[in-house]
């Protein structure tokens, strides 16, 4: 392309007129050629480009009184200044332009600097122009770039709580229907001779277990497979401690302050709360009396459930180490507190105060 253009505003018209017979004119025309064809590599080196074209044109401009001048060259000047404006993104560029103009009024010795201005300003602004658009352009696809990684980054991370949060629900479920059933068929293989009464009523704990376990498996799968479910409340906590005393366990539950009014998701973690110290309590602190207490106001609700030392030697039944960890991390999630710890007596205490203004968000605590 830049041969072409050499050719048409330079070669043919030069050719037309009648070739330079002196040596500087020879000048004139080859320093024209030769700037020209600098345009060749105007996108990969632009400023390069600008300052050997504007050299060589520069130079022809200060030869051209001895020899004939193609006023088509003005293209070329023309093309220059836009190249300029493409490779130089300062803001004196302007002022090299102007300075650069004024060398060439000044070397060529011309009367009128109109063609200068004409053929130079407009070029010059152009490319301005064009470089704006570009670097808009550019700057627009880094945004769009980022933007879409954080989108992949934002999704990783929902499927990360989102397998958390079926993680934690799967802990809670099965770790408690285990529990219940391991701790019942050892004892019903302990009374089946001596106590058929006994292991029968284990054998049925261990039903009751299956059963409820199944149900909230059930649950589970219909939340996951986008099914409307009832939300949970307070009665939750209520069948618990219901069936944990039936299974053998020495608890009692109290509930104070106002029970109405409690979002689905604090009753949710409240419940939680309370199975999983229960389930604790099984494992760990066979034969001591539970005691849970839950307490609401219009702020907050505050679960408090405390067991005392074993009684007997523990289950054996092992834990995953994830519970009470993952109870805390789903309840500070939410904007409430959460302790476990040892008492001074040796038994074991579990508090939780949630956010009565929880937000009902759908999903596995909905």
């Amino acid at each position: 392309m830049a041969i072409l253009l050499v050719l048409l505003v330079v070669v043919l018209p030069t050719a037309w007129h009648g070739w330079p017979p002196t040596i500087t004119g020879n000048l004139l025309t080859a320093c024209l050629i030769a700037s020209g064809l600098a345009l060749r590599w105007w996108r990969s080196h632009p400023r390069a480009v600008a300052l050997t074209g504007g050299a060589l044109w520069l130079a022809g401009a200060a030869v051209a009184g001895q020899g004939w001048f193609p006023d088509s060259a003005f293209v070329l000047l023309a093309l220059l200044s836009t190249v300029a404006a493409l490779g130089f993104r300062s803001p004196w560029a302007g002022a090299g332009l102007v300075g650069y103009l004024a060398a060439l009024y000044l070397t060529a010795g011309a009367t009128n600097p109109v063609p200068l201005i004409m053929f130079g300003v407009p070029g010059f602004l152009a490319g301005t122009i064009l470089r704006l658009r570009r670097e808009t352009a550019d700057q627009l696809a880094e945004r769009n770039r980022e933007l879409e990684e954080e989108r992949e980054l934002f999704a990783e991370l929902a499927l990360h709580q989102e397998r958390a949060r079926i993680a934690a629900e799967l802990h809670d479920i099965i770790g408690h229907a285990i529990s219940v059933m391991i701790i019942q068929a050892a004892a019903g293989q302990r009374l089946v001779d001596r106590d058929p009464a006994g292991a029968r009523a284990a054998l049925e704990a261990i039903a009751e277990s299956a059963r409820q376990g199944r149900g909230d498996l059930r649950r589970l799968v219909d939340l996951l497979g986008g099914t409307e479910v009832g939300g949970p409340d307070l009665a939750l906590i209520e069948e618990v401690v219901t069936r944990a005393a039936r299974s053998g366990l020495d608890v009692s539950c109290r509930f104070e302050g106002s029970r109405d009014g409690v979002a689905g998701p604090v009753a949710h973690l409240a419940f939680r709360v309370v199975q999983e110290s229960l389930t604790n309590a099984l494992r760990y602190a066979p034969g001591s009396a539970v005691r849970v207490t839950v307490s609401g106001s219009e702020r907050h609700l505050a679960v408090r459930v405390e067991n005392d030392p074993a009684a007997a030697e523990p289950s054996g039944v092992p834990g995953t180490g994830r519970g009470l960890t993952g109870l805390r991390e789903r309840i500070q999630q939410r904007g409430g507190q959460f302790t476990a710890g040892a008492t001074e007596r040796g038994g074991w205490l579990v508090r939780a105060s949630l956010p009565s203004d929880m937000p009902d968000k759908r999903g596995l605590t909905g």
